[in-house]
């Protein structure tokens, strides 16, 4: 499927060079998705800023936890794009097995690979704030009893955030970045696939 909103290609302009710089660490060329969003300068900024602090040691979750949020996030949104990014760069840092991988996109928190009650817990939320754009108080109660407010705000923005890159992504049909994993080849037999477009 043909992409929408095709991502800027080189040469940039000198100040959407200078933006796209900033978003994309050790000089490496910029992932699509940043610049699809530098056809909009100012937003390509202000983006920037919010998405340094969300990957960044100044959010109140450890990279595991973020990873699981994200990933959750990204597979239920159906946004393969998003996912891959992360899983490729983060998952094997992050501590996430192959089995965690695949129930983070196609499973449960029930599923035998999560053995701590943090990581279901962060499954549960990622699950209830996509399904029911809410926290019930018996899911308040067990995550209050394992996190700081600090750290349930950065939860709770950290979730909303990445369903906003998930739609975007998805709605402009991003192609997977080149050599990044697809859910396809984290469902376990017998599981039917999860949407992304074009497949």
């Amino acid at each position: 499927m043909p992409e929408r909103l095709p991502p800027l290609e080189q040469p940039y302009l000198p100040e959407t060079a200078a933006v796209l710089r900033r978003m994309m660490p050790g000089g490496e060329e910029p992932i699509a998705l940043f610049r699809m969003y530098a056809r909009n300068r100012h937003l390509a900024e202000a983006l920037h800023s919010w998405g340094s602090y969300q990957l960044s040691r100044r959010l109140g979750l450890g990279l595991r936890d973020r990873e699981i949020v994200i990933d959750r996030t990204c597979a239920v949104c159906g946004c393969e794009y998003e996912w891959g990014v992360h899983v490729a760069r983060f998952a094997a840092r992050a501590g996430l097995t192959p089995a965690q991988i695949g129930s983070l996109t196609h499973g449960t928190s029930a599923d035998a690979c999560w053995t701590a009650e943090r990581d279901r817990l962060l499954l549960d939320a990622a699950d209830a704030l996509h399904t029911d754009h809410d926290i019930d108080d018996a899911l308040w109660t067990r995550l209050s009893a394992e996190f700081n407010p600090e750290q349930l705000l950065d939860l709770f923005m950290l979730c909303g955030w990445y369903h906003a890159i998930s739609f975007t992504a998805r709605a402009a049909r991003l192609a997977p970045e080149p050599g990044t994993p697809r859910f396809r080849d984290f469902r376990p037999p017998g599981v039917a696939a999860r949407s992304a477009p074009g497949t």
